[in-house]
């Protein structure tokens, strides 16, 4: 007797449909093929011990399962529920009905319990994409896989309740998740809050300029500064995510399997912090399965390097590529997969190997040299991509005892907003291009227009405080967004020369002060 179900698999972003068909004749043999790996080999012994201790039989018999389309490597192990139930319903245990309708993933243990999977989410749009009416999917994963509408989402506990949702029970009840109401509640609940900061309003503003224009930066001070504290807190003041970017975002989360049982859509925009130890394909993604990596996981977000210099070389290069193009794609000799990588870097670092170099009251026992060596530890590429390059200085007692709280993010939220909009509307009619810092050089002469006096002090800055070449275009940027957040046409003097102040690192002498 021939039976088939419906699974799928996941690859990059996206979910392909499998068909698992199960074929029983006359023999004493188990045979499984269509590229399946190792998890999916051992699946016999777990799927014969869940069906017996769920209390069905299996057939006796040869089994010979295909995984369709055979040409596309099966990996994991959420092909053991549509091969169970097709094994059953190929003794007679489960009824065909509802088979061609229904997609199922799942992990089987021993006891019949339901093991939570990874990717319900993309799984779950294909579903509903191929016409399927219900998608059967671990308990755990039910919330992600119900944001999709149009489509009868069942998470099952265990292997009994397939079984009797399958054959007409009603058992189990589809999940129904209201995704906007939802989406919209959370998106204001935020564990760090910039009024907790005290003092340091100039990082303040430039952390604020960074929100409003998509600006990557880097922050160099003594260790205690709040270089980290500060940096926690910028999701709070980022534009709130679409709907749109909620969905990638929780596609990529879902993938990587780190979506909490509880969340159904990410309403928040992410921040992954990797620490300096981390390989580069932890970092871009990949691996023997792939999985997206902290830059993919970073998407509509932020991705924080804290101590900088101490990343391996080879590791901060690999940002470079993703940083310009947004995307990372991963070729190996078994698969090519692209992940989205659309993320604000942020950076912090101490000035010099001993941490103490400009600090106001503690003196720096490092040379000139040791601080150079330290600092190109950093290479000019990757500077590049950075457009704010901030100082911070510690607050001394007085200066932390008497501070008043600061602004909310709540309020700076509202400003971040309002100059985003403005850049909507300027670049609505190209496409790619959504906010300042994706401005490329045919746009920087169209909408960065300087009048003779404005350039002039521009030249003459890059002149004394010999900045390089690179720095031109991201004084731009930046000053088209210090413009915008005080809702100007024109760039004008006092935006250029705030904007020069950002370059700390580009000033030949920086390290020699």
């Amino acid at each position: 007797m021939l039976v088939k179900t419906y699974s799928a698999a996941v690859q990059g972003l996206e979910a392909i449909s499998v068909t698992v068909e199960v074929n029983v004749t006359q023999g004493m043999r188990f045979i499984l093929v269509g590229l399946p790996d190792n998890a999916v080999k051992e699946s016999h012994e777990r799927i014969v011990a869940a069906v017996h201790n769920s209390g069905f039989s299996v057939p006796m018999r040869q089994v010979t399962i295909n995984l369709a389309p055979a040409d596309v490597k099966k990996e994991g192990s959420g092909y053991d529920l549509p091969m169970a139930v097709g094994m059953m319903a190929a003794e007679g245990v489960v009824t065909c009905q509802l088979l061609p309708t229904t997609m199922m993933v799942g992990e089987l243990s021993l006891d019949g319990s339901i093991q939570p999977i990874r990717g319900a989410l993309p799984i779950a749009i294909k579903a509903r994409s191929m016409g399927y009416e219900r998608l059967i999917v671990p308990i755990q994963n039910v919330r992600e896989a119900a944001v999709v509408n149009n489509l009868k989402v069942y998470g099952a506990h265990n292997l009994t309740e397939v079984v009797d949702l399958l054959n007409g029970g009603n058992m189990l009840q589809p999940t129904e998740v209201d995704t906007r109401r939802e989406f919209y509640d959370q998106q204001t609940t935020f564990e760090y809050d910039f009024c907790d900061v005290k003092g340091q309003e100039s990082v303040k503003r430039a952390l604020e300029l960074a929100a409003a224009g998509g600006h990557n930066v880097i922050m160099v001070g003594p260790p205690g500064s709040g270089k980290s504290m500060l940096s926690k807190r910028l999701p709070s003041i980022l534009p709130p995510l679409s709907l749109s970017e909620s969905l990638e975002t929780t596609q990529v989360h879902s993938i990587a399997g780190v979506l909490k049982s509880d969340t159904s859509l990410i309403a928040t925009r992410p921040f992954r912090s990797p620490h300096h130890t981390i390989s580069p394909v932890a970092l871009v993604g990949g691996g023997l399965n792939p999985q997206p990596g902290e830059i993919s996981l970073a998407h509509n977000g932020v991705l924080f390097a804290d101590e900088l210099p101490e990343f391996n070389r080879n590791v901060l290069e690999v940002l470079r590529q993703p940083l310009e193009d947004r995307s990372i794609n991963i070729s190996r000799a078994k698969y090519s997969v692209t992940y989205p990588c659309n993320f604000m870097f942020v950076a912090a670092m101490n000035p010099c190997p001993c941490g103490y170099y400009n600090h106001p009251t503690k003196r720096c026992v490092c040379t000139p040299g040791q601080i150079t060596r330290y600092l190109n530890k950093i290479s000019g590429p990757l500077l590049d991509r950075i457009d704010l390059q901030i100082e911070i200085a510690p607050l001394s007692f007085e200066e932390l005892s008497k501070a008043a709280p600061g602004e909310s993010s709540a309020q700076i939220r509202e400003r971040v907003i309002r100059a985003r909009h403005i850049q909507e509307q300027r670049y609505k009619d190209h496409p790619g291009i959504h906010c300042n810092a994706q401005m490329t050089e045919k746009l920087l002469n169209q909408y960065c227009v300087l009048d003779e006096p404005t350039r002039e002090l521009l030249r003459q800055a890059m002149a004394r405080l010999n900045l390089s070449a690179r720095a031109y275009s991201r004084i731009l940027k930046v000053a088209r967004t210090i413009a915008d957040l005080e809702g100007k046409d024109n760039i004008e003097m006092n935006h250029v020369a705030e904007a020069v102040g950002y370059r700390s690192l580009d000033r030949g002498d920086w390290a020699e002060r």
